[in-house]
């Protein structure tokens, strides 16, 4: 997010402060007026549950905006009504009653100990999307070193070989490389992080992901590669589609769309507060003021985590859990409760009612963000697991004949065009059979690699199966695919493979099938079409594109 962009969120959560504060006044007034017209018994129940009520969102909105005496304070008091209200009503005489308008009078005082709030914001990884990466390897072992960086150019990225540490150290003063790869031998018995980060401390100021190579494979070794960062801890001998596996997997998570949150509550200042604390964190937020339109909400915005409130008017946090539950395709939506109740017991019974986790208000702004990052984060590799493969970390032959069928629907509803390519690695059963399997998979890692720089970010990518691709290319047309796919083809043809000293070449057959030659053509005959065409494009020689031709 930009400078400019980010100094207007300030500015709206310093309005929005500014606001709560001088409606603040008027609230204590409100509770004050509700304790003086409370007279005891049986007769003041209402009464105690609008004053509990405006208690608990009073607790939970306090802190967000710098009233922290203020939350506790109010939370003590809900408390105390919490316990009239399941005791007996009886109890609550002149004294006590009394003593709970004193109580409501103090608030006014806990307002003078606010303090503004500093709105930190964690940053945003930069993406490297569209572009080859730029990869530093730390190896001492030249002969491996060299194997390495071959076959990772393979891949279409640029190699930096660094024999020693030290070599890379010198080399980090001045330049930054997308991605560190190291192997390192730990000696530092027993020193922490920080003092082994300290060893080199231009690499400990690179931004950028850092994965391990290593022959140690010992508890220690890998507890001391955590504290350095690493992303990714891959044991020799070097599995090299495993390697690029985990490389692709840390690119796609730093490039990934941003993450989708809707918030449920009916305190208005605080829902938006943490709306614009959520949307400068780099996030797409909405807020829902009707509950009553929780599925249409979340069937429209398709939100990746619902942060709720447990105590609402009408319908409660867990009766819109329950609702959501309802429906299989949301079984596996993260709902996370964000509440001021602190009972556990009420805690409890909310969660087993549809809900993944509690958090507490009031919420700091980077607890907020991080809880937030980290429930959607493996709400996404648990997804990528199921919906993955797990050589490529494309699509697998279900998800991507999904995505057709979605995407060329919402061709005809659009009226605009959207290309199919089918493409198959020419002669792939003689790679297998003259350089193994494991070189096998390296060439089909190389296409989905390819594929991925190469492509636009909004492009859907599948492994078909075995060395067959599809890719979907909505508000594409067959002319602009072409081009597209050709540019691809002869990139892939250019990657050179080495294999026991020696060298080999690889190419590929691509099939065409655009929605506007078959505009009343669902998913799986478009597919049916584009196939037809790749298989054209083997009979005419391979190593070309071919398009659909209707009949």
């Amino acid at each position: 997010m930009n400078d400019t962009k980010q100094k207007a969120l300030a500015e709206k959560l310093v309005e929005l402060r500014t606001g709560y504060l001088a409606r603040l006044p008027i609230e204590l007034e409100a509770l004050q007026s509700l304790g003086n017209d409370l007279r005891g018994g049986e007769r003041d129940r209402s009464g105690l549950d609008m004053l509990q009520q405006r208690l608990h969102k009073l607790a939970g909105s306090g802190g967000s905006f710098g009233c922290v005496e203020l939350s506790a304070a109010a939370r003590v008091l809900e408390q105390r009504i919490q316990a009239w209200l399941e005791g007996e009503l009886g109890s609550l005489d002149a004294a006590a009653l009394s003593s709970l308008v004193e109580d409501l009078a103090s608030l006014h005082g806990t307002v003078d100990e606010a303090e503004p709030t500093r709105h930190t914001v964690m940053p945003s990884a930069e993406s490297t999307s569209g572009k080859a990466l730029c990869i530093w390897l730390v190896e001492d072992d030249v002969d491996l070193g060299q194997q390495l960086m071959h076959q990772l150019e393979s891949f279409n990225h640029m190699v930096r070989l660094f024999e020693r540490i030290e070599e890379a150290e010198l080399a980090a003063q001045n330049e930054q490389p997308d991605l560190l790869i190291m192997d390192v031998m730990f000696d530092l018995e027993g020193k922490n992080s920080t003092e082994m980060l300290g060893q080199y401390p231009a690499l400990h100021v690179l931004n950028c992901p850092l994965l391990f190579i290593t022959a140690n494979d010992d508890f220690v070794s890998r507890v001391r590669a955590a504290r350095l960062g690493g992303m990714g801890y891959i044991l020799k001998p070097i599995d090299i589609p495993r390697l690029v596996s985990r490389i692709t997997q840390v690119f796609e998570q730093r490039r990934a769309p941003p993450q989708r949150v809707l918030i449920v509550d009916d305190d208005v200042d605080l829902a938006e507060h943490m709306r614009l604390v959520l949307l400068a964190a780099d996030m797409e937020v909405e807020v829902l003021q009707a509950p009553q339109d929780i599925m249409k909400e979340i069937a429209a915005f398709q939100p990746e985590l619902v942060l709720m409130d447990l105590h609402m008017p009408e319908f409660s946090g867990p009766d819109l859990a329950a609702v959501i539950r309802q429906h299989n395709q949301y079984a596996n939506l993260p709902i996370v409760y964000l509440s001021a109740e602190t009972d556990i017991e009420q805690q409890i019974e909310a969660m087993e009612r549809g809900a993944d986790d509690f958090l507490t208000k009031p919420i700091s702004d980077l607890q907020l963000v991080a809880a937030a990052r980290a429930r959607i984060a493996r709400a996404r590799q648990l997804d990528e697991q199921i919906s993955k493969d797990s050589l490529t970390g494309l699509l697998k032959h279900a998800s991507i004949k999904e995505a057709v069928d979605v995407e060329v629907r919402r061709a005809q509803r659009t009226g605009k065009p959207v290309t199919l390519a089918m493409l198959d690695i020419d002669h792939f059963k003689a790679v297998n059979d003259n350089y193994g399997h494991a070189m096998g998979d390296v060439v089909i890692a190389a296409v989905a690699t390819l594929l991925r720089q190469r492509l636009r970010q909004s492009d859907i990518l599948g492994r078909y199966g075995g060395e067959e691709f599809a890719v979907v290319l909505p508000d594409c047309d067959v002319e602009n695919a072409r081009l597209l796919l050709d540019d691809i083809r002869q990139r892939f043809s250019s990657l050179h493979y080495s294999d026991k000293g020696q060298g080999f070449n690889c190419t590929i057959s691509v099939g065409l099938a655009c929605s506007m030659q078959y505009p009343d053509s669902d998913g799986s005959e478009l597919l049916v079409a584009a196939d037809e065409a790749l298989y054209r494009a083997k009979r005419g020689g391979r190593n070309q594109v071919q398009e659909a031709k209707p009949a």
